[in-house]
């Protein structure tokens, strides 16, 4: 299906079963975070999700090409991601499997009633007011610190979106990893997996992929780490398999 472009906007190649995805580098595209997190996110055939912050929708997009979830919600606030993730749903012919709904995370249980998903994916901001200079682009500022929603806003409504033993994913920074555990287990989200990616093999690690199960037992499985380059600018072998080269 042709859709129309923007000023300044782009079709990117998604590497998995020709899907394309629209992106406007002036405002924000999606990150390699996003991409690692569609690939460490778990769903069973048959399944519904509901990603929590989408952009541009790219991780609905790459689950539903990776996996055979029986359909994909995601909710987003800011209505050009909205707009250009509604474009790229249409322009994949994915408009029967995914539904991007514009509207603020901190409703999300309001919006979609509370247990009736199976999964939950986010990859919300990670700064806070103490965590560095916000971008002084509103699109970029919203996506990286949270000025429109808290880590905690986006915990408590993906646990109340979950049903009973649901799976929660998110991708986020160590440096927050104390009060992600933290807050996961005050809304009843028990920390199962966790994958830290590191970008060199002897660099500290800059990002993490945590999966959580509503009302779970403890029991945390820490998996091997992800290095994200073997040489300068140069993937290694897993990272090239996770975006379908």
């Amino acid at each position: 299906m042709e859709v129309s472009l923007l000023e300044e906007e782009r079709i990117d190649d998604l590497h998995r079963k020709g899907y394309r995805i629209i992106q406007n580098s002036s405002k924000f595209c999606f990150g390699m975070d996003a991409v690692l997190l569609s690939d460490f996110a778990k769903v069973k055939q048959g399944e519904t999700v509901l990603d929590l912050g989408t952009g541009t929708g790219i991780i609905p997009i790459l689950m539903e090409a990776k996996t055979e979830g029986k359909h994909f919600k995601a909710l987003e606030i800011q209505e050009e991601s909205v707009d250009m993730a509604r474009r790229s749903v249409l322009l994949n012919h994915l408009q029967e499997k995914i539904e991007i709904v514009q509207g603020d995370i901190k409703e999300a249980s309001c919006i979609f009633g509370k247990a009736v998903f199976e999964v939950v994916t986010t990859n919300p901001p990670y700064m806070n007011d103490l965590h560095g200079l916000k971008n002084p682009n509103l699109p970029k500022a919203i996506a990286r610190h949270e000025i429109l929603c808290s880590l905690e806003d986006v915990i408590r409504e993906g646990a109340s979106v979950l049903k009973q033993n649901g799976r929660f994913y998110m991708v986020h920074r160590p440096f927050r990893l104390a009060e992600i555990i933290r807050i996961l287990s005050q809304h009843k989200l028990e920390p199962k997996r966790m994958r830290l990616v590191y970008p060199y093999v002897d660099k500290e690690p800059n990002m993490v992929l945590i999966e959580a199960i509503k009302g779970g037992r403890p029991m945390l499985k820490v998996e091997k780490p992800l290095v994200v380059y073997k040489d300068l600018n140069v993937y290694t072998e897993e990272i090239y398999k996770i975006y379908g080269y």
